[in-house]
């Protein structure tokens, strides 16, 4: 059974984008991944997301990855939303993934635009469609061009907003107004994917938020966006204001996955440490500094 989700909130409000726990041998820890994922329910996510850059998906094998969705899936049930990331710069490669995860029993699909390769925007858009019908999943689109190194154009996103399995995006350009006008012309549900835009981009028509700090702190974006939703925005300036700097310790140094795995370690949580290579774990400067900033932002040790 999976949960109900919405025409305006395909797959929820307040989606965290999960590390991938490895055991000291650097295998993927099932066990781990599973007991992390209730413990992000019960902060108050509704959906997370699986096999995204912060859960080191450029290292994870395929069979990994599905098992990894499977694991999840199983262990939250009806009470949050699995989106699997399949996203490549191969679009054949990303149709399989996307059939490995329906396999898998994923909700929904997450869909980086292609990188590296920087395809014109027609390639762009030839490939988001190849890849969302390839299952009857509803496919989430990933504009994020600081890591791909393109855009989604806005012309692109009226094009794919017109297929019934793309439903919604996730928003990590950076660039409020642009969100605005796709979302104007096209109602297409827009997540924001940059934790310091979450309160901006609710302010122009975003439906939720796909996050890396809500690993640490679902509970409080989830008020913050509660009391936006109704009309107190007085309220959610202050709770936002109130985040600033665990915002800025997790996504302001060394990146997602480094960060929040170092935050999980030192609250004592499952789902921090090992990291498979190129990426390495924080380093005790970058530790101190970081406990500092969460307790600046109200994290209690």
């Amino acid at each position: 059974m999976s949960p109900t989700g919405t025409a305006s909130k395909p797959f929820g409000t307040v989606l965290t984008a999960m590390v991938t726990p490895f055991t000291a041998e650097l295998e993927v820890d099932y066990d781990t991944a599973q007991q992390l994922a209730a413990d992000l329910v019960a902060l108050g996510n509704d959906g997370l997301i699986i096999n995204g850059t912060t859960g080191e998906a450029p290292t994870t094998w395929p069979k990994e990855k599905a098992k990894l969705v499977r694991a999840v899936v199983e262990a939250v049930g009806d009470r949050a939303f699995v989106v699997a990331g399949v996203g490549n710069n191969d679009t054949r490669d990303t149709v399989e993934h996307a059939e490995e995860a329906a396999r898998a029993g994923a909700h929904g699909l997450l869909v980086v635009c292609p990188y590296y390769s920087k395809p014109t925007q027609a390639g762009v858009l030839a490939h988001y469609r190849a890849v969302a019908d390839a299952t009857d999943l509803g496919v989430v689109t990933y504009d994020i061009p600081g890591r791909t190194g393109i855009q989604i154009a806005h012309e692109t996103f009226l094009a794919l907003a017109a297929h019934p399995r793309i439903v919604a995006n996730k928003d990590a350009k950076g660039d409020v107004w642009a969100a605005q006008r796709v979302i104007q012309a096209t109602g297409l549900p827009w997540y924001s994917g940059d934790d310091p835009l979450n309160l901006p981009l609710l302010a122009v028509g975003a439906v939720g938020c796909i996050s890396v700090t809500g690993h640490i702190v679902a509970d409080r974006i989830k008020a913050m966006i509660a009391a936006y939703n109704a009309g107190d925005v007085a309220l959610a300036r202050e709770l936002n204001m109130a985040l600033v700097p665990v915002t800025h310790g997790i996504m302001g140094r060394l990146g997602g996955a480094i960060m929040v795995k170092a935050a999980l370690d030192l609250l004592g949580r499952v789902g921090g440490g090992a990291m498979r290579l190129p990426m390495v774990p924080a380093d005790e400067a970058t530790r101190v500094q970081l406990r500092a900033d969460l307790i600046a932002g109200g994290v209690s040790f």
